[in-house]
C-alpha cells in the first residue's frame, strides 16, 4: 500500500513534562499490556526550509526507531486526520490555562482468577 492511501494519526501523549504531537501510520494497542503500539512516525519534508527546533529534536529522538511503545495512561489523545501535520513539543509549563494535565490513573493488569 502506497504513503498516499495509507491513514495518518495524529498522536498526543505525555512524556517528561512535556506534551508530544506526533503523526504516523501505524497505531494499535498490541499484545503489550497497558501500551499502545505507534509505528511508521511520519516527519514533513518540508522541514528542509524552515528549521523547526521542537520538530527537529523530536526527529533526532526517533530517529531509527521502527516502532515506540507509549503507556496507555501517557495518551492524550488519538485522531485519525486527512492529513499530516507538524510535529512538535508543548511544555505543560506554558500552559497558563492548566488544562494540560496527566491523567491519574493507576494500572494494574487484571487478576487471573
Amino acid at each position: 500500500m502506497s504513503d498516499e492511501n495509507k491513514s495518518i494519526y495524529r498522536v498526543i501523549f505525555h512524556n517528561q513534562g512535556n506534551v508530544i504531537e506526533l503523526y504516523a501510520h501505524e497505531v494499535s494497542q498490541n499484545g503489550l499490556y497497558a501500551f499502545v503500539e505507534i509505528g511508521d512516525i511520519i516527519f514533513g519534508e518540508r522541514s528542509k526550509l524552515v528549521v523547526d527546533p521542537s520538530e527537529e529534536q523530536l526527529k533526532s529522538q526517533f530517529s531509527g526507531v521502527k516502532r515506540t511503545w507509549l503507556p496507555l495512561h501517557a495518551v492524550v489523545r488519538i485522531d485519525e486526520v486527512e492529513k499530516e501535520g507538524k510535529n512538535k513539543i508543548l511544555s505543560t509549563s506554558d500552559d497558563k490555562t492548566g488544562k494540560i494535565t496527566p491523567f491519574p490513573i493507576p494500572m494494574t493488569p487484571p487478576r487471573a482468577d
